[in-house]
């Protein structure tokens, strides 16, 4: 079966086209040649093309008539927006499971956080990545709004999942002690703090542009616009 093993053939070859483009194999701007993708991974053209579809629908190529796939490149006002979208989703979120969060879900998130910052300390900035995710989906899996959860993940994978070439260790390291902060609020019982904080600073463009500017422009395939 070539490179790939059975089960959900769409999925594995949506997660593996993915992957190659976070490693850098597949550069933002460059096209996607199905014949021989679908010759390196032995595979028939069928699952390959509900993949590509799947990509497209979540930001990260389009396909273009006669032309091809083209890997899109992130531009800035894509992550303006994405910062937007899930600061107001995120805290709406929070609001809604506010009251369900109980000493489980905090002791959880601490531990996280904890990682996440040896994750720093080791300059293992995937590992990092992972945990930073895992702490916020302690409060977005309280949720029972799939479809609104369905939104926010591939605004932060469209985000996360190009090339990370330049790291910027005090913006994450900031990044831990707002969630410090969050946590914070949350034992206060504050969710109008902890909410606010969510939208209005740790996903806020405007808070985080200067890093957010740095971050993107020491990577490939971001458009400036």
């Amino acid at each position: 079966m070539g490179l790939l093993m059975t089960k959900s053939l769409r999925e594995q070859v949506y997660e593996y086209l993915r992957d190659e483009i976070n490693k850098h194999e597949i550069l933002p701007g460059s096209t996607i040649n199905l014949n021989e993708l679908s010759k390196k991974l032995g595979i028939s053209k069928t699952p390959l093309r509900d993949a590509i579809i799947q990509l497209e629908i979540k930001g990260f190529v389009t396909i273009l008539p006669r032309r091809g796939v083209i890997v899109k490149k992130l531009t800035l006002q894509e992550v303006k927006d994405s910062y937007t979208i899930v600061g107001a989703l995120e805290s709406a979120v929070l609001l809604e499971v506010f009251n369900r969060i109980d000493e489980s879900h905090i002791s959880r998130m601490q531990k996280l956080n904890g990682l996440q910052v040896d994750a720093l300390q080791k300059e293992e900035y995937d590992l990092y990545y992972r945990h930073n995710l895992d702490f916020h989906n302690v409060f977005l899996d309280l949720s029972d709004n799939q479809t609104l959860k369905n939104v926010i993940m591939p605004l932060k994978q469209r985000l996360y999942d190009f090339p990370r070439r330049g790291y910027i260790r005090e913006w994450e390291l900031n990044n831990c002690r707002e969630h410090e902060q969050f946590i914070e609020n949350i034992r206060k019982k504050d969710s109008r703090a902890a909410a606010g904080l969510l939208r209005d600073v740790h996903w806020s463009f405007k808070v985080q542009e200067q890093n957010i500017r740095k971050f993107y422009r020491n990577g490939n395939g971001f458009d400036p616009r």
